[in-house]
C-alpha cells in the first residue's frame, strides 16, 4: 500500500494526517519494508539502525493509544496484525 491509501484507510477524518492510528499504520508499512530489504542485504548496519528506531517509535505510540483508547487500540493492532 502507498502512503495515500494507508491515510485515507485510518484517518479519523477527512485530512487526518497526526493521529495515532495514521502513524502507527505508517510506521508498520514502513518497518514491513525495511525488514524485507534488511533480509536482502543483511549487512546494512545503519539500515538496521533507522529500523529499531522506528520500532521503538511504534511502540511508544502504542503504548500511549492503549492508554488512552483501549478500544480503538485493539482494534488498530487486530488491523495491522500486531502481536
Amino acid at each position: 500500500m502507498n502512503k495515500q491509501e494507508i491515510i485515507a484507510k485510518y484517518a479519523r477524518k477527512e485530512g487526518d494526517t497526526g493521529s495515532s492510528e495514521v502513524q502507527i499504520a505508517l510506521l508498520t508499512n514502513r518497518i514491513a519494508y525495511l525488514t524485507e530489504h534488511l533480509k536482502t542485504h543483511p549487512k546494512d548496519k545503519h539500515c538496521r539502525r533507522g529500523l529499531l528506531k522506528l520500532v521503538w517509535k511504534r511502540k511508544a505510540l502504542l503504548r500511549y493509544l492503549e492508554r488512552t483508547d483501549l478500544e480503538k487500540f485493539r482494534k488498530l493492532k487486530t488491523q495491522l496484525g500486531l502481536r
